[in-house]
């Protein structure tokens, strides 16, 4: 692999957190819920992995439920959520951007019932508070509003949207997946009530996350089992896992400005670099209010699956605003959401970064994406240079 530029997707783990894992795996395999001292070493394990995960965004270490991941941390807050007050009213606001663990979800509690508004973002894929303000009725009982977008990177106005919803007394969550670790996320400042994240983003391992439940919000639990996690994630939990979490998010924080800065300018080298040698491309995504590692063109006349293959022989790891490769013929329904006519849609490049990315990275990429464009192009019947 020459360039590794699908960061979004997942990042590589930091060394020290998988030699700490496979350290707690063989000598802190307690069940934390035992009273012996192996089980209580273990649940140290857990409370420090919880303080570093709420210093991260700024919330309370009682706040902090372990889960496997965004996915899961999404379902059970939504559904949750409703559970719990579908006495107080059935009406969900999201935007039609949203990640499909939030769009599936929402359609899931559709069938039972539950009214969902889907809001329209603009040409940059923000939705504004005065449309989110707007669609409140005396019925919603949650907003859901991702932080960040996992395609297109724009950052959402989440402490304008917080605002608006604490106005009208409505619960307010974020799928913070995207931002936490690369971004400042505050739960305070930001008028948070329930938020979602993932350590596979940002350096940890995959299959372990956390929800914050700000104090005093009550939710009904979707699994079943033992007392753990509050009893809303019960299961034992992956203490090596949560250590590497834990460990993740104390790194993300002591590193983000420096991280911030660096990755950003490389962004800005990729965003910069494709405009001025490939013609007809269309930067996808605010250019200010945007993720300091992500950047998505739609080119056009050219097909995403054949980009990607095009690339990976190359040597060269990214993902496409088209789903061909998932077996889909429709393409995404981000780049559809913000304007984008189908064929164009199709013809889209994610490229995200990471604290690993260099510039030799960025470099190879510029070289090698305008070739294949261009052959790309070259069989396109559409393209006439």
């Amino acid at each position: 692999m020459k360039a590794y530029l699908d960061n979004a997707a997942t990042t590589k783990v930091l060394p020290e957190i998988a030699n700490a894992m496979a350290a707690a795996m063989v000598e802190n395999y307690g069940n934390p819920s035992g009273i012996y001292e192996l089980s209580r070493n273990s649940k140290n394990l857990l409370d420090t992995s919880r303080e570093q995960v709420a210093k991260l965004i700024n919330a309370s270490p009682k706040e902090i439920i372990f889960t496997c991941g965004g996915s899961e941390g999404d379902t059970m807050i939504l559904e949750g959520i409703v559970k719990k007050y579908r006495d107080k009213g059935n009406h969900i606001i999201t935007t039609k951007v949203e990640h499909h663990a939030i769009l599936h979800a929402c359609e899931a509690l559709e069938e039972t019932g539950v009214q969902v508004t889907y809001l329209d973002v603009d040409e940059n894929g923000k939705v504004s508070p005065e449309a989110v303000e707007a669609a409140i009725t005396d019925k919603t009982i949650l907003i859901s509003v991702m932080y960040a977008n996992n395609e297109i990177g724009t950052v959402m106005p989440i402490r304008e949207i917080g605002a608006v919803a604490k106005k009208h007394n409505v619960l307010f969550h974020t799928d913070a997946v995207q931002a936490v670790g690369h971004i400042p996320v505050d739960v305070v400042a930001d008028n948070i009530d329930l938020l979602t994240l993932t350590a596979h983003k940002f350096h940890g391992p995959k299959g372990t996350g956390a929800v914050y439940i700000r104090q005093g919000v009550k939710m009904d639990k979707i699994i079943y089992g033992g007392g753990q996690e509050k009893g809303l994630r019960p299961g034992t939990e992956d203490t090596a896992g949560i250590l590497g979490l834990g460990m993740a998010a104390e790194h993300a924080l002591n590193h983000m400005e420096e991280n911030k800065k660096r990755v950003g300018a490389l962004r800005d080298k990729l965003i910069a670099g494709i405009e001025a040698s490939i013609p007809e491309v269309r930067l996808n995504g605010a250019r200010v209010d945007r993720l300091p590692n992500n950047v998505n063109f739609s080119i056009k006349y050219i097909e995403g699956e054949g980009l990607l293959l095009l690339l990976d022989m190359n040597g060269i790891a990214a993902s496409s605003g088209s789903a061909c490769t998932s077996g889909s013929l429709d393409p995404s329904h981000v780049l559809l959401a913000i304007g984008l006519p189908h064929e164009i849609a199709h013809g889209s490049l994610r490229l995200t970064l990471s604290e690993f990315t260099t510039d030799e990275e960025v470099d190879y990429v510029l070289e090698k994406l305008p070739q294949i464009v261009e052959r790309l192009r070259e069989m396109s019947p559409l393209y006439n240079k």
